[in-house]
């Protein structure tokens, strides 16, 4: 027989455990309302091309196929040099990512640098079909400026290496390079909070690895070994799945925001000129 204590010990678990679930449950329901502003860091400042100290950067307005104005900073290449459409990553704005085009303008390529939707002067707020649309504007720009698929490079960094498969699986282009890719999204979500289901919850799923099958041009993926956002291990299975031609370059000291450093630009202009020689 039950005494009283054991009742009232039965009802405190019982009460823990319902108080455990609503916890659990509002948790989850924040983090699936907010997941966006946890995945898109957007610095919204507009700043002006002149400011970097690059000459002949110049700033163009676009418009994507559902209306929202965006911002690149465009300089043309030299005659018979590729141009390279930049796909920045998750944070911050184009003015961050200047110092790793210059090396591809140093070369004589030509850049373009996109200003995703919600940031740096660019309209709109950021969302998975919303970035393809403004990677779509950007190429189709291009298109407009005379830039043929056989002089078209793909740079996708991080969140931007996600539009650049998608780019690239839809189009033909000269190479593309992937900067710390993720096979999806959905697999980063899911590591990162493992006791929820994120992979029936989450909007943008950037899903890499069910599309970089589909891309010929050649292919090139740098990943630094101590990734603290995207572990290596993204890098070396998207390169698993992809087709030849293909190269994977990982730096032993690189970590998420530093390959740059250790002469990841360096290695994708030789990889870009390489590219588009042979074509030509």
């Amino acid at each position: 027989m039950l005494s009283w204590s054991d009742n009232m010990f039965d009802s405190s678990i019982f009460r823990f455990l319902i108080g455990a679930v609503i916890v659990y449950v509002a948790f989850v329901a924040m983090l699936t309302l907010l997941q966006r502003r946890l995945i898109y860091f957007p610095d919204t400042s507009r700043i002006v091309p002149a400011s970097t100290g690059i000459s002949g950067l110049n700033a163009l307005e676009l418009v994507a196929a559902d209306g929202v104005r965006l911002v690149a900073w465009y300089r043309a290449a030299r005659p018979g040099q590729p141009t390279v459409l930049y796909l920045h990553g998750n944070a911050g704005n184009i003015a961050y990512r200047v110092s790793k085009a210059r090396p591809f303008l140093d070369a004589g390529m030509g850049v373009m640098l996109l200003s995703w939707r919600g940031y740096g002067g660019s309209d709109g707020s950021p969302s998975e079909q919303g970035l393809y649309a403004d990677g779509r504007a950007a190429a189709a720009e291009l298109d407009r400026l005379g830039v043929t698929p056989s002089l078209l490079a793909l740079y996708g960094e991080s969140l931007g290496a996600g539009v650049a498969v998608q780019l690239a699986s839809e189009r033909p282009v000269a190479a593309i390079v992937l900067e710390a890719p993720f096979t999806s999204a959905v697999d980063i979500g899911a590591s990162t909070y493992p006791f929820v289901p994120v992979r029936w919850l989450m909007w943008d799923r950037f899903d890499s690895a069910s599309k970089i099958e589909r891309i010929g041009a050649p292919l090139l993926i740098m990943h630094g070994e101590h990734d603290e956002v995207v572990p290596v291990s993204h890098g070396r299975r998207l390169f698993e799945m992809a087709r030849t031609p293909k190269e994977l370059v990982t730096f032993p000291r690189g970590y998420h925001n530093d390959l740059d450093s250790h002469g990841a630009m360096r290695r994708a202009v030789e990889f870009i000129a390489a590219a588009v020689n042979k074509r030509t």
